[in-house]
């Protein structure tokens, strides 16, 4: 099954710590490939795509951190209107709830296609729902990106 690995990490929602995260990691030569943050009040939460995930979870942990890891869909969609609803239509006709998605930053900006990364109720149906219609899904080589 091909899958990429997220990671989610806890923040103190003010000024400066999605900067200093991200200082941390890039002095580490790892790329942020895809992210989203979500904020409640006081806390925020990251959670990201990079390069070499089992070294960003070391640095993390080494610097304090608690991050979780959850295995995710990474699928490629059309770019063009409407583009994203070969994957939700399908999503949609085999009874999976899609419960977050954000795209992926590519090193050749948009062009014909764009990545997204998909948290889903039941990930190995979705995985199977979605290569049964021929949508690509990306895995560990997303990770050269």
């Amino acid at each position: 099954m091909k899958l990429v690995e997220e990671i989610s990490v806890q923040l103190e929602n003010k000024p400066g710590t999605l900067s200093e995260l991200s200082e941390l990691l890039s002095a580490d030569g790892i790329s942020i490939l895809a992210l989203t943050v979500r904020t409640d009040a006081a806390v925020g939460t990251l959670s990201f795509v990079a390069t070499d995930p089992a070294r960003v979870v070391n640095v993390l942990e080494s610097a304090g951190y608690n991050p979780t890891v959850r295995h995710i869909i990474a699928a490629e969609i059309p770019h063009h209107p409407g583009g994203i609803n070969t994957v939700l239509k399908t999503l949609k006709s085999a009874g999976i709830n899609v419960e977050y998605l954000y795209s992926c930053v590519g090193p050749h900006g948009a062009g014909d296609s764009i990545v997204i990364m998909l948290g889903v109720d039941d990930t190995a149906a979705a995985h199977d729902a979605l290569s049964r219609e021929w949508i690509r899904l990306h895995g560990e080589e997303l990770y050269s990106f």
